[in-house]
């Protein structure tokens, strides 16, 4: 399994749905929630929906990532001889086809638009407009409500831009994603407590020794069974809500670890040597037993 980074991206096209604004709302209470408690979801947001929550213009170079190919069209259009974007041989006025539901529609883009030539004059403000109805006013509702919904746990409406705006997009990826480093065993230890067991027990001793010769992926997986958390924040282990405890349950060694996610607490049994134990914390760390406590 691989590491994976979700981008937060929002379309027009999501109004195929009729409750699509509710569900916008619905995410901005979520995102605001997990920033309130410190949760990492491991997602970070695209450049142009966090300008747009911070009430800024989307300009040409914002949109390199977003959509290539209309970034392309928009420089090419921007550097083109100007002899020959006057000759007319692009055909181009101000509009813009919309695919809805398998249907062209024509979207001017002033008043007017559909009768405006581009030209060598014109064509700054071409894709000016061009850009800001792809991505601001075609999905302002959508934006709107996802604002709406942060507000409602964080601040209100009127003051959501300004939260944006005192952030930079890297700071809020870290807090919304948590790190992509590998996680340190010497600071996951140092942040575990135990109940039943001592530190100098030698199944605690085991139990380090296997995480410490875990594949990084293995070792996350552990942590997602244990603590139902998948992306660690960017200062490790301090930056979660509690503690990690490992407790030292009355089950016989044939029995599984368990955990207690709501409590960051793993239980496992004295299993009686290094070998047994290790075969039960492969089994709970096997990808399809972390799937099981959600989508991994």
């Amino acid at each position: 399994m691989h590491s994976q980074v979700y981008y937060v991206f929002l379309f027009a096209a999501s109004k195929v749905d009729p409750l699509h604004l509710k569900y916008f709302s619905f995410a901005g209470r979520v995102i605001a929630l997990a920033l309130m408690h410190k949760v990492q979801v491991g997602i970070v947001f695209d450049r142009l929906f966090f300008k747009q929550l911070a009430g800024k213009s989307v300009t040409l170079e914002d949109i390199q990532a977003a959509d290539p190919y209309l970034y392309s069209s928009c420089k090419q259009i921007l550097e083109m001889d100007a002899d020959f974007i006057d000759s007319d041989a692009l055909g181009l006025t101000f509009v813009r086809e919309v695919d809805e539901l398998g249907h062209r529609k024509v979207v001017e883009l002033c008043s007017g638009g559909k009768n405006l030539v581009v030209n060598s004059k014109n064509r700054e403000k071409y894709v000016s407009l061009l850009i800001q109805n792809y991505f601001e006013t075609s999905i302002s509702e959508q934006v709107s409500h996802f604002a709406k919904g942060f507000g409602d746990i964080l601040s209100n409406s009127r003051q959501q831009p300004f939260f944006f705006k005192s952030l930079e997009l890297e700071d809020l990826d870290w807090m919304l994603h948590g790190s992509e480093s590998t996680i340190s065993v010497e600071d996951w230890k140092a942040h575990t407590e135990y109940n039943g067991y001592k530190e100098t027990d030698c199944q605690i001793s085991w139990f380090w020794e296997i995480v410490g010769r875990m594949p990084a992926e293995q070792r996350k997986i552990l942590l997602f069974f244990w603590t139902s958390v998948k992306y660690l924040p960017v200062e490790g282990f301090r930056g979660l809500a509690s503690r990690l405890y490992i407790y030292r349950s009355m089950e016989t060694e044939d029995r599984l670890p368990s955990s207690h996610t709501c409590f960051y607490r793993l239980c496992f049994p004295p299993y009686s040597s290094k070998a047994v134990m290790q075969d039960r914390l492969r089994t709970i760390t096997q990808g399809h037993i972390g799937c099981s406590f959600g989508t991994w």
